[in-house]
């Protein structure tokens, strides 16, 4: 069995990072200053997870899934 997806996502890359951020900075507040985001399309949707910029700091950022066909956030876990 694969990992990979066969259709194709109706949410794209960057809308599904924006999803995210859209919703963590309720919680992380602003997240453009110490965070970088990156996104991988897998059988069950998007992985989207913000990674502190800064490697000498302890911590981490908020991680979601997001469904690829209708954009919902199915899981999230927040590092701090």
């Amino acid at each position: 069995m694969t990992n990979e997806r066969t259709d194709k996502p109706a949410i794209k890359i960057d809308r599904a990072i924006e999803i995210a951020r859209d919703d963590a900075q309720k919680v992380y507040r602003d997240l453009s200053s110490d965070y970088y985001a990156s996104a991988a399309l897998a059988a069950d949707g998007w992985h989207v997870q913000f990674q502190l910029k800064d490697i000498k700091v302890n911590g981490g950022g908020p991680y979601y899934l997001i469904d690829a066909q209708s954009g919902a956030i199915c899981a999230k876990r927040y590092e701090q």
